[in-house]
């Protein structure tokens, strides 16, 4: 039986507080993740991402010095979905974990898309990140 869970990881040379910086704030979570979905915006002091499917909601843990990153996210309809986000030192860079967790009904298919697709917006912040 597959994992229910995948760990999608990267390594970036840069520090974890940068690492931790850049993606806490919400306003960059397209440049990294663009398959999430387009315009990012501040409603209230929430923040939305405008999707095919209408605006989600993303709410990041309470700021830490631990490099949790862990967001909630909620959809149109109500349902929501906690994803475990982490950033820590290692050596003079950092390494950034993303579990990637299997909703019920998701084929292996979907699954391994999905992970495979966090896994690419991971390389990509890694080139947004030691580019700048």
């Amino acid at each position: 039986m597959p994992s229910d869970t995948a760990h999608p990881a990267e390594r970036i040379n840069r520090p974890a507080a940068d690492v931790y910086a850049y993606v806490a704030d919400p306003r960059h979570i397209t440049d990294w993740a663009p398959g999430l979905g387009g315009e990012v915006e501040q409603i209230d002091g929430e923040w939305f991402v405008d999707t095919p499917g209408g605006q989600v909601k993303v709410e990041f843990a309470p700021p830490n010095d631990y490099g949790v990153l862990d967001h909630h996210v909620t959809f149109p309809n109500g349902d929501g979905f906690d994803n475990p986000l982490r950033v820590v030192p290692y050596g003079e860079g950092s390494e950034i974990v993303f579990s990637v967790r299997r909703t019920p009904g998701v084929s292996d298919a979907d699954f391994a898309r999905d992970t495979d697709a966090v896994a690419a917006d991971l390389v990509r912040l890694k080139k947004i990140l030691e580019s700048s």
